[in-house]
């Protein structure tokens, strides 16, 4: 019955694996909010905060009680949420940044990015959300769209998120605090090459394991 033995621990091990990663969930979600203030710093950046994921993203964490620096391409739309957060949290600070991301690497986005590195210089930015990023063209071969829309897709979601990341994070480091929570896609995680969404999966796996500071000291 040995055999049988070793198939019995085989399964045990593999339910084990399966309901580790739900357990560990489950807890998180079991816990306690955290002071993020106390914990990270006073200040969170949130990119792409206008709309959908960034947008519920830069107004929970004001309702935790994070000030916000909301990085994006349309001010009125940045207005837009920084009044939102206003009327949500009126104790928390906004402090709008417009940046195009897909600039990234021209004249006209540097002098953008500059702007962004001096605004958090002065605070205490503890969060760093890259929540931006660019679908568009979806479900295309190489050839069926033009060269540019590929090379913005590349922009906003590789080069963007390392140059916003590259601009917050020394300050974090100085502080000994912070973290960086980069949003990924479950195209990137379902298939190794998603068909017709290649250019997209590569793109978005890029930050998803690798941007990680975290400190309480």
């Amino acid at each position: 019955m040995a055999w049988f033995a070793s198939l019995a621990l085989l399964g045990a091990l593999h339910v084990a694996a399966l309901a580790f990663p739900l357990l560990s969930h489950l807890a998180l979600c079991l816990r306690g909010h955290k002071d993020l203030r106390r914990r990270y710093g006073a200040w969170a950046v949130v990119t792409g905060p206008t709309s959908g994921m960034g947008r519920s993203t830069a107004l929970e964490l004001a309702r935790r009680g994070m000030n916000l620096v909301l990085v994006g391409r349309n001010p009125a739309k940045l207005r837009d949420i920084s009044s939102a957060i206003s009327k949500a949290a009126p104790a928390v600070q906004t402090k709008t940044v417009v940046l195009d991301l897909s600039l990234v690497s021209t004249a006209q986005g540097d002098e953008a990015l500059r702007r962004l590195r001096q605004t958090v210089e002065a605070l205490d930015v503890g969060v760093l959300v890259n929540n931006a990023g660019v679908l568009e063209p979806p479900a295309a071969f190489l050839h069926d769209a033009g060269v540019e829309a590929w090379v913005d897709m590349i922009r906003v979601n590789l080069l963007a998120l390392t140059e916003v990341t590259a601009a917050v994070i020394p300050g974090m480091v100085e502080r000994g605090r912070g973290a960086v929570v980069n949003f990924g896609s479950m195209s990137s995680e379902a298939l190794p090459s998603l068909p017709l969404y290649t250019m997209y999966a590569a793109t978005k796996r890029y930050g998803v394991p690798t941007a990680k500071y975290s400190s309480t000291s």
